[in-house]
């Protein structure tokens, strides 16, 4: 039976970019993931903000134009609120090539992914330190460590005695190619909780395709997801004709902040599965990169010395308390309920200090805090030469 030094399960953004930090430090990973292949399965539109395209090299070929223009729609679709920002704000990626940049790193750093594996879960081995890992279908190994990337609802959380998400939205997309890219790339943001309550429905581009979705929590959506998907699409604005085939994707996402405890001396959690999303805009591509590397760093130094206390700088108690301003709107948001309200609301935008708020929320620096220390020298993308 094998051994190894971590695990991490889940061949995501977030497992992939910890994965291949770890392995520059000279340990041994495998990473494991239920897909057989990295483009299917997709369930986040690929959305990056400001702050990460400046911090991270991330690959500019997969990268759709800029964004500088976002407009918010009331549930009437009248007297839209346009903000521009005179930097780029958003760029659209073509996540699966990003996922298999992402891999192509890890493996040029030493990890080993395998997909196709299933984590069938885990137990304390006989030899302290160590777990046994059921892959199913597969031999079982034994990790010193195990890293949880795999999503939202987590197994490796309950199996390590870890948080679990509680508090979850449900979105769903349909991807498809566009003919002609818009003239001006623009972010379209609707927000009706008739379509998507206590969240929005969207419209982007990448450059080459349309992103149309809808995301809301579960038990105020009278119809199922996908059905409200495609009303809203049917008359969505910013949208074009498709073009060949249409891609749907879709999935949880947590919203209720990031878990207080993160960590134990049998593994961690990072990426949605630690409830890594901005509570108040769902986002959680620049989430799962910055905890990444915390998380890598922290893995590599409890695996080497097994001092307890390293895991205590990896503490989602601390990381909470740098949003309780945005879990609070997020509660707001949640209970602007009905039609009339979400008008009011946005007829409130439309005011200077109204307006500067939106601007604020979705042009601001603050989407994810700063973690230390970085192992990575913030560079995603950037292979190696010679």
């Amino acid at each position: 039976m094998e051994t190894i030094d971590v695990l991490v399960v889940g061949a995501g953004l977030a497992g992939l970019h910890t994965a291949r930090l770890i392995a520059r430090q000279g340990l041994s990973v495998v990473v494991v993931d239920k897909r057989r292949s990295l483009a299917a399965g997709v369930r986040t539109t690929g959305i990056f903000v400001r702050r990460t395209l400046e911090d991270f090299d991330l690959p500019e070929h997969l990268l759709g134009p800029g964004v500088r223009d976002v407009v918010l729609y009331p549930p009437s679709r009248r007297e839209p609120i346009r903000l521009t920002s005179d930097r780029v704000e958003y760029r659209v990626a073509d996540m699966p090539g990003v996922y298999e940049h992402a891999r192509r790193q890890a493996e040029a750093a030493g990890a080993r992914v395998r997909l196709g594996v299933r984590y069938d879960g885990s137990v304390r081995g006989i030899t302290a330190g160590q777990r046994l890992v059921k892959l199913q279908g597969h031999e079982p190994v034994r990790a010193r460590f195990i890293v949880g990337a795999d999503g939202a609802r987590s197994r490796v959380a309950r199996d390590l005695g870890l948080d679990v998400n509680r508090r979850l939205l449900v979105g769903a997309e349909i991807v498809h190619a566009v003919d002609a890219p818009a003239s001006v790339p623009t972010f379209h943001c609707v927000l009706d909780p008739r379509v998507a309550p206590g969240y929005l429905g969207w419209v982007i581009e990448d450059g080459r395709h349309a992103h149309i979705g809808v995301a809301g929590y579960p038990q105020a959506m009278r119809k199922g997801v996908r059905h409200l998907l495609d009303d809203f699409a049917a008359g969505a604005p910013g949208t074009h004709a498709p073009v060949g085939p249409v891609e749907r994707r879709g999935g949880p996402i947590p919203v209720g902040g990031v878990l207080r405890r993160l960590a134990g001396p049998d593994g961690l959690l990072v990426g949605d599965a630690a409830g890594a999303v901005s509570p108040l805009t769902a986002g959680g591509l620049d989430p799962c990169l910055r905890l990444s590397e915390l998380a890598a760093a922290v893995t590599v130094a409890f695996v080497r010395t097994g001092e307890v206390g390293e895991l205590r700088r990896y503490d989602g108690g601390m990381l909470r308390s740098k949003f309780r301003g945005r879990l609070l709107l997020r509660r707001a948001f949640a209970g602007l309920t009905s039609p009339a309200l979400v008008e009011a609301a946005v007829a409130a935008m439309r005011g200077r200090a109204g307006r500067a708020m939106a601007a604020r929320v979705l042009f601001g620096d603050g989407s994810f805090p700063d973690v230390e220390p970085t192992t990575s020298g913030r560079t995603l993308s950037r292979p190696a030469t010679g």
